[in-house]
């Protein structure tokens, strides 16, 4: 049976994991930019998801490695950040208390088995905190899939793709498209029937949202959620994906020249405004994937709104440069130190020589502080 020490530390991994990588995809977002690749956001999209995919098989690796490792397998690919740590400490690369290197190197360790076992206020109030964000994010997802559930079931079949069934709903401002067990679902406002190339490109967006596979990724960044809801890092990852999938829509739609600049970009302003009005049941309804989503914020601080950003994009979208190796390039180096950097931050399953050797020093600094103390006692006597 698993221990729930095991499970935290997984918990503890991937959400270091998640930092790391959102920060490596920042910097390789810089690279790309200097190859002419800054308007390529589908390149940028796919590189984010496979670090992400990544992130969530470090687990299973890390597994299998330590089962190979029992049978003797990789033994000599052992590595271990804080061995390395301590290996660089002995030969005389920093100076530092061995006793203060010790307790630094086993903190994790030790928070880790409090936590799980629950030892101090601390460690309940952690616990405590962890349950309540939980249990509240759950409740939200349920009662935003049952508010989207209920949207969906009340709109009147229009058209039907394959698995695809499209809908029309007075109930909603603004187009957006989701998926059950087996069909998708695209919901087009009512008004829209009158509206002739509102509607065209609206069916155009949420169509490539569907190719692109988006609905599925949202899904399962929504069901994620209540487990990483405290980590600021999968937040701002969330947007990060939510940008760039509407960016790379925006521009695939277009590539394919089915639809004019002009009657996108009035779409959008014009959805966009409407949307201002929009329900709250269909505001907290998700998972979905939307046309367009009105940023109020960016609005009142007087920065750069989002959809300021997709119209202006748009002027770059049929000048893109197509380097599906380039990207392979960045995708596969950063994934592969993702996973490296997962096997690096496990705790050390075993003692190395290393490792006895530091325990060594802390031992005779101990004695000799022990000694030293005795000696100041004798004198006072």
């Amino acid at each position: 049976m698993i221990s729930i020490s095991a499970i935290l530390d997984v918990f503890i991994t991937l959400n270091i994991l998640i930092l790391v990588a959102f920060s490596g995809w920042w910097i390789c977002r810089y690279l790309l930019q200097t190859f002419g690749l800054q308007h390529a956001y589908r390149s940028h999209l796919k590189l984010l998801n496979a670090l992400f995919l990544a992130v969530l098989i470090s687990p299973a690796l890390i597994l299998t490695l330590n089962a190979l490792q029992t049978q003797g397998f990789t033994a000599h690919l052992k590595f271990n950040l804080s061995d390395q740590i301590v290996s660089h400490y002995l030969s005389g690369g920093f100076d530092m208390k061995a006793a203060d290197l010790e307790r630094l190197l086993a903190v994790r360790g030790t928070l880790t088995e409090n936590v799980a076992n629950a030892v101090g206020w601390g460690a309940s109030s952690i616990i405590a905190v962890f349950l309540l964000g939980c249990a509240i994010s759950v409740w939200r997802l349920i009662f935003s899939a049952f508010c989207l559930y209920r949207i969906v079931r009340q709109s009147h079949a229009w058209r039907k793709l394959g698995r695809i069934k499209i809908g029309l709903s007075d109930r909603i401002l603004v187009p957006f498209s989701t998926r059950g067990l087996r069909n998708y679902y695209i919901v087009i406002p009512s008004h829209m029937l009158g509206q002739k190339d509102e509607m065209k490109v609206s069916l155009a967006h949420e169509l490539q949202h569907l190719r692109q596979g988006d609905i599925e990724w949202e899904i399962l960044l929504e069901v994620l959620k209540p487990i990483f809801f405290w980590n600021p890092a999968y937040h701002a990852w969330k947007r990060q994906v939510e940008h760039l999938r509407e960016l790379s829509c925006d521009s695939e739609v277009l590539r394919k020249g089915r639809v004019d600049i002009v009657s996108y970009c009035e779409t959008l302003l014009s959805v966009c405004q409407r949307s201002l009005r929009k329900d709250r049941s269909f505001l907290i309804a998700f998972p979905k994937v939307t046309l367009v989503t009105a940023d109020r914020l960016s609005w009142r601080e007087g920065r750069k709104s989002f959809l300021e950003q997709r119209v202006v994009s748009l002027l770059h979208a049929n000048h893109l440069r197509r380097s599906r190796i380039l990207t392979l390039c960045f995708i596969v180096p950063l994934v592969a130190s993702v996973l490296l950097c997962a096997v690096a931050i496990q705790r050390s399953g075993d003692w190395s020589q290393d490792r006895l050797m530091l325990s060594t020093i802390v031992n005779l600094e101990r004695l000799d502080q022990i000694n030293s103390q005795s000696s100041t006692l004798g004198a006072w006597n």
